[in-house]
């Protein structure tokens, strides 16, 4: 009889609510239209070929996406996943961290050479501070502590681009191709916020990845974008801070401040430019 009152409650009180509280359910209802299942099913649309010998021009640029603007918040938000969508960040550490895709140690030239775990990518971002504080209460006496401050992904607020823009004679228009990018924290040093790029990833290795993550639309709920389709169709606002040059230095070894600026402007005019005089109307 004992046996029975026991197995009677334990079965009520694993059907508690307070139990059951934080477990997802099977059959959770259709929050929305539709049921959501993400861009699961999406490939990566084609790029145009290329041809060495079409090639008449073609110049290398490196620009930064500040995530903080307007129309770059999608790339920051959400911060804790949500409907499907995760921020740009969380879906590249998640592929690192699944093998899906390479990262690649930082050099001084920017080039994809030496590749990087996801774990040594975290191990670098750990902080270990050692302070020595004092107590609020008597006898005030002083004692040693140790401030250990993980990876956070919140701290990722810019993007920096590798792209070649190349005048291709046989299509006769000017293109695009992005060739790698790497996520940049700002991290709180001195009172300032001190950019600090953690990795490269080549772009056409992370575009299936890209494509199969869903991002906001603002204009339209229904109509999906991926983050593939917002670095092809070009959603984004950004600003150049090198161009291939012959003593590789970027635009602020030479220029700061408004004089920075202009000369970001003027490399983009230079090449909006190129593209226009090769034609009379």
């Amino acid at each position: 009889m004992k046996k029975l009152i026991l197995s009677i409650l334990l079965t009520g009180l694993l059907l508690s609510p307070a139990f059951m509280m934080g477990q997802i359910t099977a059959n959770a209802p259709t929050d929305g239209l539709y049921q959501n299942q993400g861009v699961i099913n999406r490939v990566p649309m084609p790029l145009p070929s290329v041809r060495k010998a079409d090639i008449m021009w073609s110049k290398r640029i490196w620009r930064e996406i500040d995530f903080r603007q307007k129309m770059n918040n999608v790339f920051y938000f959400p911060t804790v996943p949500q409907q499907n969508r995760k921020s740009f960040i969380t879906v590249i550490m998640d592929a690192l961290k699944q093998g899906k895709i390479t990262a690649y140690d930082l050099s001084s030239t920017d080039e994809l050479l030496v590749p990087i775990t996801y774990n040594e990518i975290i191990s670098r971002q750990t902080d270990t501070i050692h302070k020595t504080l004092r107590r609020p209460y008597p006898p005030y006496d002083e004692y040693d502590t140790v401030i250990i401050s993980s990876f956070d992904p919140t701290q990722v607020m810019r993007l920096r681009l590798k792209e070649d823009w190349y005048f291709d004679s046989k299509l006769s228009e000017m293109l695009v191709r992005i060739e790698a990018f790497c996520p940049v924290m700002l991290k709180e040093r001195g009172g300032q916020q001190v950019p600090v790029p953690l990795f490269w990833v080549s772009y056409a290795d992370a575009r299936k990845v890209l494509a199969r993550a869903l991002a906001f639309n603002p204009a339209n709920s229904a109509a999906r974008l991926s983050y593939d389709d917002i670095f092809i169709k070009r959603l984004f606002e950004s600003y150049i801070y090198k161009e291939q040059n012959m003593y590789d230095r970027r635009i602020n070894a030479y220029a700061t401040g408004v004089n920075a600026i202009r000369e970001s402007n003027r490399i983009k005019r230079q090449m909006f430019n190129f593209e226009q005089y090769l034609w009379q109307y």
